[in-house]
């Protein structure tokens, strides 16, 4: 029984975890690296998490506070709630809630949460009159386990794009996955072999966007948590091996009119394209680079966006080909109308990501900017002087470059918000740093016993 102060959604997850015996609840965040935390407590603790929180150390988390102002408050959103189908039984099971971060001292939403700088986004959308839906398509390899369990990089299969058994070997994996993200209310779309060995992609629906990054977080954890029961790892590392392709995490944006039509459509365009979306892409070409720090966060996504593996480093956006940055997405009906970024990558914080997104869309469109014009031959094969002439630039070659561009970018970077972009910042100069002085496996077996 409840005291009365719940909310109707909150009652509902009250019932939901007595009918399925749910004995603990794992309240998830992130870290502005984009690391899913949680706190595990009883489920007698629901109501007591909806009416005043659960609270947690907030200092020992990346990037949060110092710990002199460590005190931080949990407060599960109801409508995250699911049962992790891995962890259920015939008399028990947990379940999780994703959670919104608040400081204790003020009792306001706490700037560092990456959650509240995606909802910031979505605030200044819905000023303009838009909602914005968003859908990700994040790539992933499996890797067979040593001995010891530890992850090897030795392919669960040798299939190819599109390929089925007995060469795709982990489609039982595959099935078992998409299982388990049905049963968290994921509506699976499609699914398939991707065009490295051992590599995987699995598409769930458009939705809104804070949504569609809970859902990213938790796509992540399912993938690695069902693989594992089969003895694999899976991986969202951007280029776990070398000289093939890498995964990345293609994003699909729309926005919506407060009437529910599709702002991106207009059937009197050559490109079906409306003013607005010609803006709102025309923002995100503009902030690119900057973009790119938030959107390839690690050091290994620059050994993805080269040259020659089907990453999009060029900063252009074509109606049919995928050699550019963004892509028009063939559409059946005026309400799939949308436009695809194909630089992202699976190791990104989804809320800073999809954040900067709209940021640069929405600022397109507040400044009126004009796209260029599409490219509609194959960049991939351009020399150096023909993307000169079509003014194609490319995007940050390293990590360094990137945050460079990001620091550079105040539209972006103020987009993060003044908790979160000097923290993200400060933690990838230090990554960057840090593989600077490092010296590789690479470079020892080039000039060790060379020089």
């Amino acid at each position: 029984m409840t005291d009365g102060n719940l909310t109707s959604a909150e009652e509902n997850v009250i019932e939901r975890i007595e009918a399925a015996d749910v004995d603990f609840l794992r309240l998830q965040f992130t870290d502005i690296l984009g690391t899913v935390k949680n706190v595990s407590v009883p489920a007698r603790q629901a109501e007591k998490a909806f009416t005043e929180g659960i609270y947690f150390d907030g200092s020992s988390i990346e990037g949060f506070v110092r710990i002199q102002e460590s005190d931080m408050r949990l407060v599960p959103d109801p409508e995250t709630f699911a049962i992790l189908p891995w962890r259920r039984t015939e008399d028990s099971a947990a379940a999780r809630m994703i959670c919104d971060v608040y400081d204790t001292s003020t009792g306001d939403p706490f700037e560092g949460d990456p959650r509240y700088v995606l909802k910031q986004a979505l605030e200044r959308a819905d000023d303009l009159g838009y909602t914005v839906s968003a859908a990700p398509e994040p790539e992933f390899f499996m890797f067979e386990e040593d001995e010891d369990g530890r992850a090897t990089t030795e392919t669960a299969d040798h299939g190819g794009y599109f390929d089925l058994a007995p060469k795709d070997l982990a489609s039982d994996v595959r099935r078992d996955i998409i299982y388990g993200l049905e049963d968290m209310d994921f509506e699976i779309e499609a699914s398939h072999h991707e065009v490295a060995r051992g590599q995987y992609e699995i598409n769930f629906e458009y939705d809104d966007a804070l949504t569609t990054a809970d859902n990213v977080g938790t796509f992540r954890t399912v993938v690695r948590a069902i693989a594992a029961e089969h003895d694999l790892h899976a991986t969202f590392m951007p280029k776990p091996i070398p000289k093939i392709n890498g995964s990345g995490m293609h994003t699909h944006l729309s926005l919506m009119t407060e009437d529910g039509e599709n702002a991106f459509h207009d059937e009197g365009d050559e490109f079906n394209l409306s003013e607005t979306a010609h803006s709102f892409l025309a923002g995100i070409l503009e902030h690119a680079p900057a973009i790119t720090a938030v959107a390839n966060p690690t050091v290994n996504s620059y050994k993805r966006l080269v040259p020659g593996y089907e990453a999009p480093v060029y900063v252009a956006w074509s109606d049919r080909n995928r050699s550019a940055l963004i892509r028009k997405p063939a559409a059946r009906v005026p309400a799939a109308s949308r436009i695809e970024l194909r630089s992202p990558d699976p190791s990104c914080n989804p809320y800073l990501a999809i954040a900067v997104m709209i940021h640069a869309g929405l600022d397109g469109i507040e400044k009126d900017l004009e796209a260029p014009d599409p490219v509609r031959e194959n960049i991939y094969e351009f020399d150096e002087q023909k993307r000169e002439e079509y003014g194609i630039e490319t995007l940050p070659s390293n990590l360094g470059a990137a945050v460079d561009a990001l620091e550079e970018d105040e539209a972006i970077y103020e987009a993060l918000g003044d908790h979160v972009a000097p923290k993200f910042v400060e933690a990838k100069r230090q990554e960057f740093e840090e593989y600077l002085v490092d010296v590789s496996q690479w470079e020892l077996d080039r000039y060790l016993e060379t020089f």
